[in-house]
């Protein structure tokens, strides 16, 4: 048997008088029994110090852990393809800045532009062919802004967004094909789902009045640009999806107080059949 070692997150370790223990990644701890198995050898076989008998005990202690899916993948954190380094941020500085250097760090080539919340067309958003486009802001999406970006995926580009409503930010499902969720969707799924439809439309249209402006944090702005980047990385390197809803299908809400995020499923919206026409 070749080397194998623990898939990241989970942990064993030895519970005085009760034997070993795994510790698995969403934190549930499960007992181990060796039976005849040496421990020892078993935690160096899973260390990927030693490499694994092909037979007895201990061999299939380890099968068992390799089915349960608690040893890690042969290839890991693979390289972001050099065809989809290209990613245009535009948008708050707030935003795009820690959102760069995280995908700096991972092997992407981002290029930002400052365009705040004035409309950009299609082929100046086309321009010099990037793989994925990113927008961010730190307020609401103004009515049209993100229009000419929805037919991004028809051109085979990646479309990722996010905004700030309030206390509240949303991050929107990535889009890389026709049939994949645009920020036309979200809006609509948002305005169906809740009884104050109205008000949310103007809302998003205004004019609002305000008190003092509440700035974005730095925690907030960082917890934001990860699950972008995350976003990002995955459809990059082609990672599987993870958690209970695919990433294309997930729209995420993150509440800026306590930095935690919930998950919304959202599908993408039946273009209108158009109404029969009359005789006459």
């Amino acid at each position: 048997m070749s080397r194998s070692q623990l898939a990241p997150g989970v942990e064993v370790v030895a519970v005085p008088g009760r034997g070993l223990a795994v510790r698995t990644a969403d934190g549930e701890f499960l007992s181990v029994r060796t039976a005849d198995a040496d421990e020892d050898a078993l935690l160096a076989a899973l260390s990927g110090a030693a490499p694994g008998p092909s037979t007895g005990e201990l061999a299939r202690l380890v099968r068992a852990f390799e089915e349960a899916g608690y040893l890690a993948a042969e290839t890991r954190n693979p390289s972001w393809p050099a065809a989809r380094r290209d990613v245009r941020l535009l948008g708050d500085p707030v935003l795009t800045g820690p959102l760069a250097a995280h995908l700096r760090a991972l092997g992407a080539e981002p290029r930002t532009r400052d365009t705040g919340r004035s409309p950009v067309t299609l082929d100046e958003l086309l321009e010099g062919e990037p793989a994925a486009v990113v927008w961010c802001l730190d307020g609401p999406v103004p009515d049209g802004l993100w229009e000419a970006a929805d037919r991004l995926p028809e051109r085979g580009v990646a479309w990722l967004r996010c905004h700030r409503e309030g206390r509240q930010a949303y991050v929107e499902p990535l889009a890389a094909a026709p049939g994949d969720v645009t920020s036309a969707h979200v809006r609509a799924r948002r305005l169906a789902a809740t009884p104050a439809h109205r008000e949310l439309a103007a809302y998003w249209s205004g004019p609002r009045t305000s008190g003092p402006p509440v700035p974005l944090t730095a925690p907030a702005a960082g917890l934001l640009a990860a699950l972008l980047a995350d976003d990002l990385t995955r459809w990059a390197t082609a990672a599987p999806d993870t958690g209970g809803l695919p990433a294309r299908r997930r729209l995420r809400c993150v509440d800026l107080r306590a930095l935690t995020v919930t998950e919304h499923p959202v599908l993408p919206v039946p273009a209108v059949a158009p109404m029969p026409k009359r005789d006459g």
